[in-house]
């Protein structure tokens, strides 16, 4: 028999009250990510571990200053972060606050395939050739520090902007990262195989030669045919529909997807946040 202070209920009323505090900061954390809230948490780490350092220096100058912004804060919180807090208890009166995020994912995903389908399908139409890379778990960093930083959501529109003749960014690859443009204009490696086919061009060749150093698939359209071709593996996949594009990228981009930290974090590889 356990003890009273070891009883299997104590231990199970622990364990639950444990959970149920790390489960609702988990939430929250998912809630204030990429809002101004989450700079405010550093900002207290900050203080805490400068009231500990101030406690053991006995630096009674700081100590007072530090209560008296731990007297004064909470109200300064509920007065700058008002619209977070009441997100927050509208997300608790519907009942979202405890469900799970997967629906949102999975319509980010989807809407980020539609964009890639349907940007290459109307330039495809129009003969606008294209270079999209689609980053998965090989670092593309060296490669987007050669063109330009994006940063921006993925949309068809945009997408399909980039590559507009004549502009400053249609020429070189777009690479993506998750539902985001990382940088336009970028210059891939050339595949220097004697298999390809001669009435290949530059396109097709930056194409395979990035998929023979990475596991990124890339998507070409031919300015000469409009035929929509695909690289991973290096492996060519030419003259391709829209429904077999679309189950080629739903079926290789979904695992990365998913298990991904946060949809919203990617920046530019050059200079990590």
């Amino acid at each position: 028999m356990l003890g009273e202070g070891l009883s299997f209920f104590n231990i199970l009323r622990i364990t639950v009250d444990i959970a149920l505090v790390w489960y609702v900061f988990y939430k929250l954390i998912m809630l204030l990510r990429g809002t101004k809230a989450i700079q405010l948490l550093k900002g207290i780490f900050v203080v805490f571990i400068i009231y500990l350092v101030s406690y053991f220096l006995n630096l009674q100058t700081v100590q007072v200053m530090i209560e008296q912004i731990i007297v004064w804060g909470p109200l300064a919180v509920i007065i700058l972060f008002q619209p977070e807090l009441r997100r927050a208890l509208e997300q608790i009166g519907r009942g979202s606050f405890f469900s799970r995020n997967r629906r949102s994912e999975e319509e980010i995903f989807n809407q980020t395939i539609e964009a890639i389908v349907k940007s290459c399908k109307y330039m495809g139409k129009r003969r606008i050739g294209a270079l999209i890379t689609i980053e998965r778990e090989t670092n593309m960093g060296d490669y987007v520090q050669t063109g330009i930083p994006i940063n921006g959501q993925l949309t068809n529109q945009l997408l399909t902007n980039i590559f507009v003749p004549n502009t400053p960014l249609h020429d070189g690859a777009v690479i993506i990262n998750q539902n985001e443009i990382v940088a336009a204009a970028c210059y891939l490696p050339l595949s220097e195989s004697p298999f390809i086919s001669k009435e290949l061009g530059t396109r097709h060749r930056a194409a395979m030669g990035i998929s023979e150093v990475s596991d990124a698939i890339t998507i070409i359209v031919s300015e000469e045919t409009g035929n929509i071709s695909l690289t991973r593996n290096a492996e060519l996949y030419r003259d391709i529909d829209e429904e077999k594009l679309r189950d080629i990228l739903v079926k290789e981009l979904e695992p990365n997807f998913v298990k991904a930290p946060t949809l919203k974090s990617w920046n530019w590889r050059g200079k990590k946040k």
